[in-house]
């Protein structure tokens, strides 16, 4: 076999963390302590999981979300907005400058709370940056699951993006969006070739959809989670113990993990452990893969089969 090239390998980190749940500027102090550590250990792209600042709506299962014109709910809600991430701001700028200081790529799961959709309502968006510091795409989940939509929006195609890193083509979404094969197909028909994928973390999530997706696309697949126990809420949470009543021990059990080209694993999921992976991924594989089967290249009809994207960022409003 011959050498790779240099831009035929990629070094990334998976960050399994925990947030300091709802504290936005706590939160992004972890991230930021954790991309100094990914830099020094040569990485070139770190990941964390759905929604880490300020973190998962954890509330909604255990505390009768549904509940309508219940000022428990509403305090709570006003609390998560207050902590979510406004771009237009410069809430990210720190972690821009950090990503550009040290010439590393991130991929980091927020809350946002859009200024260009009124400012008030939340989003849970995955933003690209790379190693230049710059925002490359935010991509706002396109349909929230179940109870998350009583606290998030639906999203748009705008996001559906990727980005070039070496010889790698990325792209991501955001935790049961992968399991939308349309979306997916967006990403592929872009030429992505390692799937990113972030999850609020759960084992039970990551360890079939990660390899299913490697076989799919014949890409590499990273799937970054996040920590969450009952001993983690802070003390200053609103309604904390209505929260805690019914909340169980473990809330993410983490599950970080990656899958090769081939579908088998490279990195098996990783459970109840906060920290950092890491693992170095060689493109060739994905050629090596795509020799046989290739999802939207030789083994695709187009003549039979086509998908249409929309990538309009949406506005309730449109002023002439």
């Amino acid at each position: 076999m011959s050498t790779p090239f240099r831009d035929d390998t990629l070094k990334v980190a998976l960050a399994q963390i925990t947030p300091v749940w709802l504290d936005k500027q706590g939160t992004l102090e972890k991230v930021k302590q954790s991309i100094e550590e990914a830099a020094n250990s040569g990485a070139e792209l770190i990941i964390f999981g759905e929604g880490l600042v300020p973190g998962y709506p954890w509330w909604l299962s255990i505390t009768h979300a549904s509940a309508w014109d219940n000022r428990i709910q509403k305090e709570i809600h006003a609390h998560y907005a207050k902590n979510a991430i406004q771009i237009e701001k410069g809430d990210l700028r720190s972690i821009q400058s950090l990503a550009q200081k040290h010439q590393i790529a991130v991929y980091l799961g927020i809350i946002e709370r859009p200024q260009d959709r009124g400012g008030h309502s939340l989003y849970c968006s995955l933003v690209y940056i790379d190693a230049q510091g710059e925002i490359r795409s935010v991509h706002r989940k396109l349909q929230p699951t179940y109870d998350e939509r009583l606290t998030w929006s639906p999203g748009d195609g705008h996001g559906l993006q990727v980005h070039s890193l070496k010889s790698f083509t990325l792209g991501g979404l955001n935790c049961w969006e992968n399991w939308m094969p349309l979306a997916r197909t967006a990403l592929y028909g872009l030429g992505e070739n390692l799937h990113i994928a972030v999850w609020p973390g759960a084992v039970r999530n990551t360890e079939l959809i990660t390899r299913s997706i490697a076989q799919e696309s014949r890409s590499f697949v990273i799937s970054v989670s996040s920590l969450m126990r009952k001993s983690d809420f802070p003390a200053d949470t609103p309604h904390l113990d209505v929260i805690l009543e019914t909340c169980p021990e473990v809330l993410a059990n983490g599950g970080s993990c990656i899958a090769g080209p081939d579908g088998k694993w490279i990195l098996e999921p990783v459970a109840d452990t906060e920290g950092i992976v890491y693992e170095t991924l060689d493109f060739n594989r994905v050629l090596e893969e795509r020799q046989n089967f290739d999802p939207v290249g030789h083994y695709s009809r187009p003549d039979v089969l086509q998908l249409s994207v929309s990538r309009e960022r949406l506005h309730s409003v449109k002023y002439e």
